[in-house]
């Protein structure tokens, strides 16, 4: 039998429908002048800077280079595997296009994680774990996904996990690296 998750809010519909232009260079719709395609991403407001539901955050003065090495120094101190780290701005540049500093930088513990899946293999979409590192006015902020919010998504409520050992870790892990 398969399993139901619940169903997507109208406003994520609506943005995973705005996105799309993003993700995958198809445009919604033609020029209203020229009949070719509109190619311009949305513009952005202030409501795009505000984390979605279930992200985490910290802000730092430091740049992104310098949270990304204390964030990798914390890791190893801690014993967590790092995985890799991705450089979206490197990514946007092969293809004409600019980014602000925007790390990926992915990391685990394959003990922990293997608990996640082994409850619902769903999980690994979301696994391992991720923070984001990008730069902003003033600084660089840290995301990520917060535990409970992952167990929700892929119903792991009775798998009896340590999600708030997990996210006290994260936490932890993320004012590191911004110094705090």
């Amino acid at each position: 039998m398969l399993k139901t998750f619940p169903a997507v809010t109208r406003s994520a519909r609506l943005l995973a429908l705005l996105s799309l232009p993003l993700v995958t260079g198809i445009p919604l719709m033609a020029s209203a002048d020229s009949g070719a395609a509109a190619a311009s991403a949305p513009e952005a407001s202030a409501s795009m800077q505000v984390p979605a539901k279930g992200i985490e955050s910290v802000t730092s003065r430091e740049d992104v280079a310098t949270v990304q090495t204390r964030l990798e120094k914390a890791l190893e101190a801690k014993g967590l595997t790092l995985f890799s780290v991705i450089e979206h701005e490197a990514g946007a540049e092969k293809v004409g296009m600019e980014l602000p500093a925007t790390h990926t930088v992915i990391f685990g513990n394959p003990k922990v994680g293997t608990l996640l899946m082994q409850c619902n293999g769903s999980a690994a979409l979301d696994l391992p774990q991720k923070m984001l590192i990008r730069a902003v006015e003033g600084g660089s902020v840290i995301e990520w996904n917060d535990p409970q919010y992952l167990a929700n998504r892929h119903d792991l409520d009775d798998c009896k996990l340590p999600l708030d050992k997990i996210g006290g870790l994260l936490k932890g892990l993320a004012a590191e690296a911004a110094g705090q």
